[in-house]
């Protein structure tokens, strides 16, 4: 009698084609890209406004409009995330990655340019519009080109390559120290992807269909807001989803990027120069905690996949509760915050892949990119309030950083709410 040894089941990635793999590459350098746009502000943002603001450049000063150019950049990317994830269904997906990617890249060169505060924020708007556009088309193009038993990998790589974005933004704000202006000048090299965009990726065949049946009036209306906000399946996923994404843009905001801020202080405490701790900063927060952060993105994929998405989100989310406090308060010397900070960014930023993953499985093909533009950067609009609370919190006489990033992180409560009411997603395929 011959028993039989069960098959191994075949690695995800067997089978992948040359083209998915391209398209996987293609999205990510457009993501990488948009990664530096966010966060070359970020790290310049002190030497920025110092020269802007000139003799009125108080530390309280600087960080309140730098709260005010975050808040427009989240806006921005409201705007340009629905709009251009509509455009996608629309138009289609290279013609709006096109755009998208054309469009950061000319308005954040123009930065370099910028003499006011104004035409820092109208820059800071345009240079995010694009941003929230190009994710939410990318992210859909990854969904519909792989196949079921390989989506949620490539969703969560195309997600985590935002770790190269930051590290780029690290090592260009390093090397330009207090010449801010010289990092603006490198978002100018994207506008290059457009040649690959052009010449290598085709419109997926999901979105071809959905073309189809629209023209010949199967009642199907590509990127309608009305099919997407009026339907009840469709509504409760869209703002559910806006809802989950806000959690993490405004705990990215008020949280993630206190990594930078809690090194800092240490060390001004510990009696460090202010320009060598802004330095050192720069260091633990956009190169330690950034690779924690790009290890959490990464195992999201393949974490969803083995326990549901659902699962994935609640058990970053409960683990993110318990090692923003850790990180605050354990650390007594600038070595062991070093030591903390990537587990810090694997939990905080990690959920952020499950986005790429998750929302464009919760419509169907004819709104596929509208519905996760919306779900993404209408969260940015909700998180913006996040963002203005969070600047009002840490402002307040005598409010210790340390609480008020440990208070800002309950946030993630109300995250593990609202997964509850979503539906599960995994071994599904894309709703047609």
């Amino acid at each position: 009698m011959t028993i039989s040894t069960p098959l191994k089941p075949a690695a995800w990635w067997h089978g992948v084609t040359r083209y998915e793999w391209l398209v996987l590459i293609i999205a990510s350098a457009g993501w990488v890209f948009d990664t530096f746009e966010g966060q070359i502000f970020n790290l310049t943002r002190g030497q920025m406004l110092a020269e802007i603001l000139g003799a009125g450049a108080t530390r309280e000063a600087i960080s309140r409009w730098g709260d005010v150019f975050l808040g427009v950049f989240l806006v921005g990317g409201t705007f340009g995330g629905i709009l251009f994830g509509w455009l996608g269904d629309r138009w289609g997906r290279k013609p709006t990655m096109i755009v998208t990617i054309l469009m950061y890249s000319i308005f954040s060169g123009l930065t370099y340019f910028a003499t006011n505060l104004w035409q820092v924020g109208v820059l800071r708007f345009f240079v995010a519009m694009g941003v929230g556009g190009e994710w939410a088309v990318a992210a859909a193009l990854v969904a519909e080109v792989f196949p079921l038993r390989a989506r949620a990998h490539a969703g969560g790589i195309f997600h985590s390559t935002s770790v190269l974005g930051t590290w780029l933004a690290a090592l260009a704000g390093l090397a330009v120290g207090a010449n801010w202006r010289y990092a603006y000048l490198l978002g100018v090299l994207p506008a290059l992807l457009i040649l690959w965009v052009r010449a290598s990726v085709k419109e997926p065949e999901a979105w071809q269909e959905a073309k189809k049946k629209a023209a010949t009036g199967a009642g199907v209306q590509l990127g309608s807001f009305r099919d997407l906000l009026l339907n009840p399946r469709w509504a409760s996923r869209a703002i559910l989803g806006m809802l989950l994404a806000a959690v993490g843009l405004g705990t990215f905001w008020g949280v993630v990027v206190a990594g930078q801020d809690l090194a800092r202080e240490m060390l001004l405490r510990s009696g460090t120069d202010p320009a060598a701790a802004a330095q050192k900063a720069k260091f633990a927060y956009g190169i330690l905690q950034a690779a924690g952060g790009g290890l959490g993105l990464l195992a999201f994929g393949p974490i969803c996949v083995r326990i549901g998405r659902r699962r994935a989100f609640i058990a970053f989310q409960i683990a993110a509760l318990a090692i923003v406090p850790a990180t605050c308060y354990l650390p007594r010397d600038y070595a062991t915050l070093l030591a903390l900070l990537p587990f810090f960014g694997f939990f905080t930023l990690g959920i952020h892949a499950g986005y790429a993953v998750y929302f464009p499985e919760l419509f169907p093909n004819h709104l596929r990119s509208t519905g996760t533009g919306f779900c993404f950067n209408a969260g940015r609009l909700v998180a913006a309030s996040i963002l203005v609370f969070s600047g009002w919190l840490k402002s307040q006489p005598g409010m210790d950083l340390r609480l008020a990033v440990s208070l800002l992180s309950l946030i993630f409560v109300f995250g593990i709410v609202v997964v509850l009411f979503l539906p599960e997603t995994k071994d599904q395929p894309l709703p047609e």
